[in-house]
């Protein structure tokens, strides 16, 4: 007896090609590259049908971006010792060249008040670089060569702002930083559209510095979200700029907040009365999760020393 089961032709999946109407396997299928809603018998019909359906394809994809662009911010990655949000100023974070870790001020700080920690790394203990300039930009290079995002985009930094014995480069400054968000880093993108936003080794592109700025905040930068809705607030589109407001509010982002009060207090209804409650209410919770004591004191010292 043969053990060969007959195939049960209700499993598989007919669909009707969108330029001739023929009926086909859904799998074997030429599908559209750019919207993906539609199917094609083949490259031929797919080609044909290509100025028919250009308007819907344009206007799905617009969707479908759209759809990844909105969505809510998780919560920013966890501080590796305190194990808590990590602020949004570049200020309350230090980057450590040594161990490729990104530890929040308050550790640090707490680290460099305990005995004998005033000069090692509060996540590898090791003797901290930051004054050899030349060890810590080579303790960078070892971590881009591992194909490490955040080395790229803090070496970036240092080119940009002409620190650490580097010459001032912004044209170097964005080729690290692009390499940074092509390897997953927001803050890579985010940099970038502020470059061709301000003309900082390229030619002011505000549409450039859209894009960048959208795949930064899709990639989870507040900061870059923020950007977005001030520049769809001066383009007219205050729906889409209420929109990143509120999503950056409600990660946490004070000037966010500011904004969606404005937008609130202008009664023209921007953001409702129950948006403006819900989205204080998120912003709270978050600020909230982010802040500790050893947090708040260093906070305290960088306004002391500048």
């Amino acid at each position: 007896m043969s053990n060969i089961k007959d195939i049960d032709v209700s499993d598989v999946q007919q669909e009707l090609c969108a330029s001739c109407g023929k009926e086909g396997n859904s799998d074997d299928m030429n599908t559209c590259n750019k919207c993906k809603t539609v199917k094609y018998c083949n490259a031929a019909c797919k080609k044909k049908h290509r100025k028919k359906h250009k308007k819907a394809c344009e206007r799905r994809v617009a969707e479908l971006h759209d759809e990844k662009l909105f969505k809510e911010h998780p919560p920013n990655e966890e501080c590796p010792l305190c194990f808590l949000p990590m602020p949004f100023e570049y200020e309350a974070i230090v980057f450590s060249s040594c161990c490729g870790k990104t530890i929040c001020l308050g550790c640090v700080i707490a680290m460099k008040m305990s005995e004998g920690g005033a000069d090692l790394c509060a996540y590898c203990r090791k003797p901290l670089a930051i004054s050899d300039h030349e060890l810590c930009i080579n303790e960078t290079k070892e971590l881009m060569e591992k194909e490490y995002a955040l080395a790229f985009a803090t070496l970036a930094g240092h080119y940009s702002a002409g620190e650490l014995g580097l010459p001032q480069d912004y044209q170097k400054a964005n080729e690290l930083y692009l390499k940074a968000g092509e390897l997953g880093c927001a803050d890579g993108y985010y940099n970038l559209g502020n470059s061709y936003y301000n003309g900082y080794g390229v030619e002011v592109d505000k549409k450039k510095a859209k894009y960048y700025y959208e795949l930064a905040a899709i990639g989870g930068d507040v900061k870059a979200r923020h950007n977005l809705g001030i520049m769809e607030g001066n383009d007219g589109n205050y729906e889409r700029a209420s929109k990143h407001f509120i999503i950056g509010a409600r990660a946490g982002y004070e000037r966010s907040l500011e904004n969606v009060k404005i937008g609130f207090m202008s009664g023209l209804g921007l953001v409702t009365k129950d948006e403006y409650a819900d989205t204080l209410r998120a912003y709270h919770e978050r600020q909230k999760e982010m802040r500790s004591d050893a947090r708040d004191k260093a906070a305290q010292i960088r306004a002391r020393i500048g």
